[in-house]
């Protein structure tokens, strides 16, 4: 009577394995950056010192006591503690996905971009009470996007390879 083989290759299911170590390692990478952007900005620029790099670009010291946008920043200091427990909710949310769905590479690239600009602008918010930002885009001095970093940048760009994820599922 034949028996059936199993397999017992090293292909591990989608819940375990892979490296979940190398994803916080790009989040602690994202940090680092930020961090280094911010400092050197910091000790480069006066409060609201812009320096013109372009057309529609300048770098910017301003300060950001709210969200995106500067949502709440207007607020009595409450949604400092109100963003930064959110950041570390999510920090930790992030941290068991990952471990969970180590071998999905975008998402895993997704959610460590995320985490990184997330804990990014956390350390501002603990260390300083408000979120640096610097980047200022512009459309000829009339219109000016609101001021970011790269901690920003990061949280956008792991979203928009969130969504790219998510439709790359749904089309399977």
């Amino acid at each position: 009577m034949a028996t059936k083989k199993t397999n017992t290759s090293s292909s591990k299911p989608k819940s375990s394995g892979g490296n979940w170590a190398i994803w916080l390692g790009i989040s602690a990478i994202v940090i680092l950056l930020d961090q280094i952007t911010k400092i050197t900005i910091e000790r480069s620029f006066q409060y609201a010192e812009t320096y013109t790099v372009t057309s529609f670009f300048n770098l910017t010291l301003a300060y950001n006591k709210g969200a995106a946008f500067s949502f709440l920043a207007t607020e009595g200091g409450w949604q400092r503690y109100m963003f930064t427990a959110i950041g570390v909710i999510a920090s930790i949310v992030i941290t068991y996905l990952l471990r969970k769905n180590a071998t999905e590479k975008l998402f895993c690239w997704a959610l460590s971009l995320i985490m990184g600009g997330a804990i990014g602008n956390v350390i501002d918010r603990v260390m300083y009470g408000h979120v640096i930002d610097f980047l200022d885009f512009h459309y000829k001095e009339m219109y000016h996007f609101a001021a970011f970093n790269l901690a920003d940048s990061a949280i956008c760009l792991g979203a928009a390879l969130f969504i790219l994820d998510e439709l790359r599922r749904v089309k399977k």
